[in-house]
């Protein structure tokens, strides 16, 4: 009589564990997306890895866990070293984790990153661009400037023409929640610098995969949103009012547009405020 009760809990906190950690897992996926351009999902976050033939290059470690098992993921690729890893910019969640990676990496990030990123410190800086060559790949490495960061960059890789483009834009997506506290002027300039570039697929850091003319969107979109939110509060009008009119119609069928639009109205407005565009 007593034993039945105990297989009973012993069974339930099975169950209860199995479903913790079930939670707990992370979504992950790997898909390629060009000859050789893998692009490794870990939950809203992805990193790029793209085969050279003389081994693997990795952007963005994104943390220590999601390192370990993109360097995992990568053994099951290719019998090769990671060769280069590069930093798409320093927020930490894109670029924790990167020792996993560096072992035998040239080690890549824009000058104004910091001295260390998360205890790895890059062996190779650049100012504007950077451009290297890898077995049979070609890596264009652009310096976005200020807005999102002061570190971002744009990595283009040949033959493929795909661009890996971190928090500046994604593909019909709205930008995240307030955007930050950003200069949102720096921001669309940042947006500008990636139309500038010549690549065909978008491989963003979050959300889907899409082509060049949705950086074009993205950047029209901040100019809408802009032109909006500043005419209400010249007319007068609050935050929470301008939260409850600006609606952003041509844009309803973009990720996020429920959650996140409230909160780009409220950081549009507090940039125009703080910069005293709003008078």
């Amino acid at each position: 009589m007593k034993v039945l009760p105990s297989l009973m809990i012993a069974t339930v906190l099975a169950v209860q564990s199995l479903s913790v950690h079930a939670q707990n897992d992370p979504k992950r996926s790997v898909t390629e997306v060009a000859d050789g351009v893998y692009r490794l999902q870990n939950n809203f976050h992805y990193s790029m890895v793209v085969l050279t033939g003389e081994g693997a290059v990795v952007v963005d470690p994104i943390n220590a866990d999601a390192a370990g098992w993109i360097k995992s993921e990568i053994s099951k690729l290719t019998d090769k070293p990671v060769t280069h890893l590069i930093y798409s910019h320093s927020h930490a969640d894109h670029a924790s984790g990167g020792a996993v990676l560096a072992e035998q990496a040239t080690v890549i990030a824009q000058s104004n990153a910091p001295d260390h990123i998360d205890s790895v410190k890059p062996t190779l800086r650049f100012d504007d661009t950077h451009v290297f060559s890898a077995g049979d790949k070609t890596f264009e490495l652009t310096w976005l400037g200020p807005g999102h960061g002061e570190d971002l960059i744009a990595v283009v890789v040949r033959p493929a023409n795909v661009a890996f483009i971190t928090d500046a834009a994604a593909p019909k997506r709205l930008p995240w929640r307030n955007m930050g506290g950003a200069n949102i002027d720096d921001w669309i300039n940042q947006v500008r610098k990636i139309e500038s570039l010549d690549f065909e697929i978008f491989a963003p850091a979050h959300g889907s995969l899409g082509v060049k003319a949705d950086a074009t969107d993205v950047r029209v979109y901040l100019e809408d949103l802009k032109a909006s939110v500043l005419n209400g509060l010249k007319n007068g009008k609050s935050i929470k009012e301008l939260q409850a009119e600006v609606t952003m119609e041509d844009y309803q069928d973009w990720g996020q547009y429920e959650n996140w639009l409230p909160l780009n109205v409220q950081g549009m407005a507090s940039f125009l405020i703080k910069t005293g565009q709003a008078k």
